[in-house]
């Protein structure tokens, strides 16, 4: 285990140094469809998501879209457009404004708030304690959630409804032998890492919240059978 531990600080460290999820604020330079095209950049991550920004002619602007990366070529990056709902409020309707050419697009937003999934508490405390360039939601938030929800084995939906009940972007696994990044909006991959063996995995997460169970009155409500194995399923599906 020490050994494993080890291993996640010398990564984090070196992540942490890239400024990786710093915001990257830059403009839409051509529209088509539903895809728009932006300048390059080394701080542009195929698979992170951002927002896109419209300024109104009263002096106020508003998120009118939610963007994720899925290419970059040359000198330019491609963002494809989708609905921000992030903010969505069933008294509010969602803005039916088209994003234009000259908006405001912020790349990697929240990615200094990020949900984690560690497999107990020796790397929870060493992957919090070195990345002190984000502000971890506790296991036990999302433990509160899944033992409200009767689940013990969260999806991707499971995971998304928690990321956006705390604002927050991105996720972390710690895995057995690599340790990901995920966008919470779309969960692509943004940063992938080797790690070290996991030992003594609690399911379906390190928290200190109890009474994770099933509910019989629920088909999507059942234990998981392993730590590594599932997580890495639900990633790379």
């Amino acid at each position: 285990m020490r050994k494993a531990i080890f291993i996640f600080s010398i990564l984090i460290c070196a992540l942490n140094a890239n400024g990786l999820y710093k915001d990257f604020k830059t403009n839409i330079l051509s529209i088509s469809g539903n895809r728009a095209t932006i300048k390059n950049s080394k701080d542009i991550v195929v698979g992170s998501s951002g927002i896109v920004i419209h300024k109104f002619g009263n002096n106020t602007s508003s998120i009118i879209a939610r963007v994720d990366v899925i290419d970059k070529s040359g000198d330019k990056a491609t963002l494809e457009f989708h609905t921000y709902k992030a903010l969505k409020q069933a008294a509010l309707p969602i803005p039916g404004i088209a994003p234009k050419v000259g908006d405001k697009v912020i790349l990697n937003y929240m990615y200094d708030r990020a949900l984690i999934v560690a497999p107990n508490y020796k790397i929870y405390s060493e992957i919090t304690k070195h990345f002190k360039n984000i502000t971890w939601i506790h296991p036990d938030v999302a433990g509160a959630y899944l033992a409200e929800h009767y689940r013990p084995n969260p999806d991707r939906k499971v995971f998304q409804k928690i990321c956006k009940q705390n604002v927050a972007s991105l996720i972390f696994f710690a895995l057995n032998n690599e340790a990901v990044f995920v966008d919470c909006n779309n969960f692509k991959i943004v940063k992938r890492l080797k790690g070290g063996r996991v030992k003594n995995a609690q399911l379906p997460f390190y928290t200190r919240i109890k009474g994770i169970d099933t509910s019989w009155f629920s088909f999507s409500s059942k234990k998981m059978d392993s730590y590594s194995n599932y997580y890495k399923k639900l990633i790379n599906r």
